[in-house]
């Protein structure tokens, strides 16, 4: 199983797992309390009654998309732990695919990519082909008309 996830201003966790692994994720976090707010293929939230055990947000990928992702990742310390971060690059590509998924996100999702635009040693234009690829074009450029 591959999951890593990254912390956000909005005090939640994002992390992105196989698709395959889907299923049996929901299932063990639903045993553990917290309730799914969202669910489609490629996306799931889930709340905790206890504030202190927060917002859980999963993005599904599988095949090429997941061999690329998982292989670009660094290791980084997180909270005394281990884990491994997406590229910003890539965190941007699953940012787009939550909009699509739950187009209310778009506002908080978009704020998260120009903060990964801002990063030193981003890769720019592969985040606008994601945008691209995304048919969401338009966001890119509002993204960086903003700055």
């Amino acid at each position: 199983m591959s999951t890593y996830g990254l912390a956000r201003a909005t005090q939640d966790l994002d992390f992105v797992a196989e698709r395959d692994f889907q299923n049996p994720l929901i299932g063990y976090l639903e045993g553990a309390g917290y309730r799914t707010l969202y669910r489609s293929t490629g996306y799931s939230n889930h709340v905790h009654s206890d504030i202190a055990a927060g917002r859980l947000d999963f993005i599904y990928v599988r095949g090429e998309t997941s061999r690329r992702l998982f292989e670009g990742c660094r290791v980084v310390e997180f909270a005394g732990r281990s884990v491994r971060v997406p590229r910003p690059e890539h965190l941007a590509a699953m940012k787009l695919q939550a909009i699509k998924s739950d187009p209310d996100r778009r506002l908080q999702d978009l704020a998260d990519v120009r903060f990964l635009l801002g990063l030193p040693g981003v890769d720019e234009a592969e985040i606008r082909g994601y945008f691209e690829d995304a048919g969401l074009l338009a966001d890119f450029d509002d993204v960086r008309r903003a700055d």
